[in-house]
């Protein structure tokens, strides 16, 4: 039996983690303040030159005027309107593609030595950006590092994190890049 694309509940619960991630004020929507506040945390870690940053901001600014319009302080996206909206993106082609531009910014935001891999202990700047403890960044670095070299390069990193959102497989290790899943 096919079902529609994004509506099982282990990929739902996974929106619902990203969703919480994002509502930095956990006030129960995210808002495009939210948006600059996770984008200023990368930021401040001090590893995007100044033409990253204002490319990081760009594609951030373009994901939330794709997705939800104007950055209005009243432009309030709550959990269903997340899901029904990422579902819509993840299922046309070229929103598809757009939606994740900002993913490489992350990585070579907390790419501290600019070597183009990023370590466990580098990961934990990732988590310490989302709010999430670093311990579980060990734990989630350990569980998508799956050639188990000890770095995960651009490539995954930023394969894996689309995965989070594109697949409804729970075998998948993507289902650890944003931290454990909220219930």
């Amino acid at each position: 039996m096919l079902r529609d694309v994004g509506t099982t509940p282990f990929w739902r619960q996974k929106m619902y983690t990203i969703h919480a991630l994002m509502d930095i004020n956990n006030d129960g929507v995210v808002s495009w303040d939210d948006f600059v506040i996770i984008a200023d945390r990368f930021v401040n870690l001090g590893h995007l030159s100044p033409k990253q940053q204002k490319e990081f901001r760009a594609a951030l600014k373009m994901v939330w005027e794709q997705q939800w319009g104007t950055e209005h302080p009243y432009n309030m996206v709550t959990m269903e309107q997340y899901i029904a909206n990422i579902t819509h993106v993840r299922n046309d082609r070229s929103l598809k593609k757009k939606a994740h531009l900002f993913l490489p910014y992350l990585f070579k935001a907390v790419d501290k030595d600019k070597s183009g891999e990023i370590s466990v202990e580098e990961f934990k700047l990732f988590f310490q950006c989302l709010g999430l403890d670093e311990e579980e960044a060990i734990k989630s670095f350990n569980a998508i590092d799956t050639n188990g070299d000890g770095f995960l390069s651009i490539k995954e990193f930023v394969k894996t994190g689309r995965e989070f959102f594109l697949t409804e497989d729970e075998s998948r290790p993507s289902k650890h890049f944003w931290g454990p899943l909220f219930h």
